[in-house]
């Protein structure tokens, strides 16, 4: 199951971006008539209308990194309960072909 939500993950990274860089319009099928995007505070709903805001943006391509996003339960050593955490490492593409680590977030989730 692992190996297989890696491989739809790459496949979907690869084939937005691509739709993105060369024909924003047709993002418009990725996406459904309840589906949001959240552009710099503006909230838009829907197939049309996300893919209208994105055929408007004023750059050509995305020159690319990844985000990973981590939720979790630690514990801390003697104690009985678990914590929440979430984390998420925003990795950066090296001109030899490997990641840095650009901007790490950690925060544990209170109830």
């Amino acid at each position: 199951m692992e190996e297989q939500v890696e491989l739809v993950g790459k496949a979907f990274v690869d084939h937005y971006y691509h739709l993105f860089d060369t024909n924003r319009a047709s993002l418009s099928s990725l996406y459904q008539p309840t589906s949001m995007l959240s552009f710099e505070g503006q909230k838009i709903q829907g197939m049309e209308e996300i893919a209208s805001k994105l055929t408007q943006l004023l750059f050509d391509q995305c020159h690319h990194s990844i985000i990973v996003f981590v939720s979790g339960n630690l514990q801390l050593q003697g104690e009985k309960h678990h914590l929440r955490f979430s984390q998420m490492f925003h990795l950066i593409p090296t001109p030899q072909g490997s990641f840095f680590v650009q901007n790490n977030i950690f925060r544990l989730n209170y109830d």
